[in-house]
């Protein structure tokens, strides 16, 4: 993996304040979702522990991050952050890449976080799924 220069290492708060603004991207696209579904259903919510509809909800949660990591690098959140995700050699980032990282952030997340705080005790600052998807963070200069 490409050694990060530090000034262009995101902080842990950058990378929650984006996490942050594209989980409200993605609660409002599950509503949305949510109401395509119950329109399918013949007017009936999902009921709890629904697998196919868990199913459904991560399907649009791995198109969301995939898509917008493979297309320009970034979500809208990490746009908003000045974060553009690349890979090992600091080029774009395949779909098999970002898969292993959408995939990889999940492990990160389930021990209560672990995986991201990690970046506070990494001496390049990198989180269990960079390391795992040997993908990056980067923070991007100011547009002028």
């Amino acid at each position: 993996m490409t050694t990060i220069p530090s000034e262009n290492r995101p902080s842990l708060l950058r990378r929650l304040a984006a996490v942050l603004y594209d989980g409200l991207l993605l609660i409002a696209l599950w509503m949305a979702a949510s109401a395509l579904w119950i329109g399918f259903q013949g007017g009936e919510a999902a009921t709890a522990g629904d697998g196919l509809f868990r199913l459904y909800l991560l399907a649009i949660a791995y198109a969301f991050f995939t898509g917008f990591w493979v297309r320009g690098g970034h979500t809208l959140g990490m746009q908003a952050w000045r974060l553009r995700l690349v890979d090992a050699d600091g080029g774009r980032v395949t779909v098999r890449a970002a898969t292993h990282r959408f995939v990889a952030a999940m492990l990160s997340w389930l021990p209560a976080g672990l995986g991201f705080l990690w970046a506070l005790f990494d001496r390049e600052q990198l989180t269990w799924h960079d390391r795992l998807s040997q993908t990056y963070l980067r923070v991007e200069p100011k547009r002028r």
